[in-house]
């Protein structure tokens, strides 16, 4: 019984860890900085999930509003419009890039200055219903290779 113990004592802070882990990796985040009079600008990043999840939304301190966008071509048109959410399957890569789907950041706070940071709170939803957040700190940058240096 004493050698029981201790052993389900550790699977039990494992299990707990192991659910603790964030449900999604976040990577190559970065936003572009404003020009004087622009209010808005993008934030991009990849997103690969572990469970199968659904991006609802996402938040910063940074800007009154941010939204979920889609760019694509319609004709000879570039158009931008608002999606409500974003499917993330399994172990495979969302891109939030240029020209594609991002996160739009408007109404901003301040000026986003190349070589700042700002913080991003992520809203997701499982399988089963339950959102959690996650937490991604994004480099103001003029591009992606930028935002590494």
């Amino acid at each position: 019984m004493k050698a029981v113990l201790p052993s389900a004592l550790l699977a039990l802070a494992l299990a707990g860890f192991a659910h603790a882990a964030a449900p999604v990796k976040v990577e190559a985040a970065w936003a572009r900085p404003i020009v004087a009079g622009q209010d808005s600008t993008g934030a991009y990043m990849t997103l690969t999930a572990s469970e199968p999840l659904t991006l609802l939304g996402a938040e910063t301190p940074a800007a009154g509003i941010v939204e979920i966008h889609e760019m694509k071509m319609v004709g000879d048109v570039m158009k931008m419009r608002a999606a409500e959410t974003l499917a993330l399957a399994a172990g495979k890569p969302l891109v939030l890039k240029p020209g594609g789907y991002h996160l739009m950041l408007m109404d901003l706070k301040a000026p986003f200055k190349a070589g700042t940071r700002i913080q991003v709170t992520l809203r997701l939803r499982d399988a089963k219903g339950a959102e959690q957040k996650v937490n991604v700190t994004v480099p103001v940058a003029a591009s992606a290779a930028a935002a590494k240096h």
